[in-house]
């Protein structure tokens, strides 16, 4: 029996061997669409040498680390380059005046889930806005023209949804779709444009994957202006927006854009920036616990280098670069996403105030790009954003010191004012016109909606508002894990604008002091223009110590009132603390 024994040991020894071995075999020689989905597809880094794991243990680990938050990439960004990169040059150029061209000359930065997932916890459907400690935030349709290069201007991507696209994919595409889903198998659209064929070996780089992509594109892809050219065109603007700049959890592709796409000479005005916003927002508003990152994330990632500079998750590489994603890199960082996800809770709990910034543009000119003359017009402007059944709206007038205003007091949005279907497509049976359905909205487009105004000198009311309707849930972090009344919540909202008062009152004023000093400095040293004959002081001396004198007054006001708010909500803290105390021991 034992011989037995031993015999069934090494049997099942050389059938675990064999497993690793064929596990190995099927890694190194894995098909482009099994790679875009591993864990960084879309940074272009070498990957390690695949380790010579069970297929049962690497699924349980999988499942595992998609159950403790980890998140995956489902983006095609290296794919889409190498198709960019393999047309001929007069198909890049219908590319570029579709206004498409500037995604393809940014550099593949590394995806910061951590940043986004934080992000993503923080968003509020309903006022389709950040909440954050010091009030709500909201990407702009001048953060889409700035950061990525597209066009916020235009005809709204809206038209008719149909429950089946089998007949104008077989027309313009030539591949098979699925009559339910109007979903194209992913591996077909990657046969017809040369990209499946190609397998990435363990010891390639980037720069040697990526041209071989290039490669194997090129041989499939037309190389004179012919009826074949079309149809790669065709081919590549459904792999570009369903996969890269609007893509969706799961592996097929859809087809809802096409439609819009059939006579390609009218592609390019369409206002794709801002339905991609509309998209941003819909994918912002899914389970904090999604798992994977959806649409184009260097924007996300950008905007919040950008204003919330202070979190030191991007890397300034390259200066003067436009559109402003160019300029950008994410560092690596070693933690568990769980450890970065708490810390950054915190950090932004603990935010100072007065380093948020809500104009990263005003020393940005328009030199290198030309759509943000056009795209003027919808800056600062409350908005209807259109993505055919994508139908958001931009409330810009919750953010209104963006615009270089103090925060009126608002009505928060409490619910989606425009009832549509879910963002799945696969529930529409019936062929719905957006043009119709939505024409009010359409309308409002075409207005370029409305502008936002404020008359307010403080954010005093704004932000008493905002404490008691969001309470302690801006607060994400452990730490501040409390369950504050309203009366609190406003308490503290009072103090922080009154520290980001007096902080500015400080600034202003040691800037006049310093003025003040170098006016008697010029006087002091013979300057005739500083003193008059009599040896008095000059009118502009005079005026500054006023000034100065007024600006210290205003600053011990501001004082006296953050001290009066801050002893203020400790003592209603305290008497909460009290409270709860004599009701635990009841």
């Amino acid at each position: 029996m034992e011989g037995g024994r031993d015999s069934g040991e090494g049997s099942s020894r050389r059938k675990r061997q064999a497993e690793r071995r064929s596990s190995r075999r099927r890694a190194e020689t894995a098909r482009v669409e099994e790679e875009e989905m591993e864990d960084v597809a879309m940074e272009m880094e070498v990957e390690p040498e695949v380790p010579d794991v069970n297929l049962e243990e690497a699924r349980e680990k999988k499942k595992n680390a998609m159950k403790s938050g980890d998140m995956r990439i489902r983006v095609s960004w290296t794919l889409v380059l190498a198709v960019f990169l393999a047309f001929a040059s007069f198909q890049r150029d219908r590319i570029e005046e579709m206004g498409f061209g500037e995604i393809f000359r940014m550099e593949r930065m590394r995806t910061d889930p951590a940043l986004t997932q934080a992000l993503r916890s923080r968003w509020d459907t309903e006022a389709m806005a950040f909440v954050f400690p010091w009030g709500h935030m909201i990407p702009s349709l001048e953060d889409v023209s700035r950061i990525t290069g597209l066009r916020v201007y235009g005809r709204p991507v809206s038209g008719f949804t149909y429950p089946c696209l089998h007949d104008i994919a077989e027309r313009l595409l030539e591949l098979p779709v699925e009559r339910k889903s109007s979903l194209i198998p992913r591996k077909a659209l990657q046969e017809s444009l040369g990209l499946y064929d190609v397998a990435r070996q363990t010891g390639d780089d980037a720069d040697e994957y990526l041209e071989q992509l290039v490669r194997g594109s090129r041989r499939e892809l037309a190389s004179e202006p012919r009826p074949q050219a079309n149809l790669d065109l065709h081919r590549f603007l459904i792999l570009f927006l369903s996969r890269l700049l609007f893509a969706m959890r799961g592996d097929a592709v859809h087809c809802r854009f096409l439609p819009l796409l059939e006579d390609l000479s009218e592609v390019g005005g369409y206002a794709w920036g801002a339905a991609f916003l509309a998209h941003q927002f819909d994918s912002l508003g899914t389970s904090e616990r999604q798992t994977s990152t959806s649409g184009f994330y260097p924007f996300l990632q950008v905007w919040a280098y950008l204003h919330l500079s202070g979190l030191g998750r991007g890397v300034l590489e390259w200066l003067g670069l436009v559109p402003i994603a160019r300029r950008w890199d994410s560092p690596r960082d070693y933690r568990s996403l769980g450890d970065q996800l708490t810390c950054l809770q915190e950090m932004i709990d603990s935010y100072p105030h007065l380093d948020v910034v809500w104009q990263p543009y005003l020393e940005e000119g328009d030199e290198g790009q030309p759509q943000l003359v056009q795209a003027r017009p919808y800056f600062g402007r409350s908005v209807w954003l259109h993505a055919l059944n994508l139908v958001l709206p931009l409330n810009l007038f919750l953010c209104q010191r963006s615009l270089g205003l103090r925060q009126s007091a608002v009505e928060f949005p409490t619910r989606d004012q425009f009832r549509r279907p879910g963002r799945s497509f696969r529930g529409l049976h019936d062929t719905t016109d957006w043009r119709v359905r939505a024409q009010e909205q359409i309308n409002n487009w075409e207005r370029r909606g409305k502008a936002v105004k404020s008359a307010a000198t403080t954010d005093d009311t704004y932000l008493q508002a905002y404490a008691l309707k969001y309470e302690g849930k801006v607060y994400k972090s452990t730490r501040h894990q409390v369950d504050v009344t309203g009366e609190i919540a406003s308490l503290r909202a009072l103090l922080h604008s009154a520290v980001q008062d007096r902080e500015a009152a400080q600034r202003q004023t040691a800037e006049l002091r310093s003025e003040l000093e170098r006016v008697r400095g010029a006087g002091a040293g013979g300057a005739s223009s500083s003193r008059s004959a009599g040896g008095s002081p000059s009118l502009l001396e005079a005026r500054l110590a006023g000034a100065v004198l007024r600006a210290e007054e205003a600053q011990r006001h501001l004082e006296e009132r953050e001290r009066d708010l801050r002893l203020t909500t400790e003592h209603a803290m305290d008497l909460q603390t009290q409270r709860d105390q004599y009701q635990g021991e009841l």
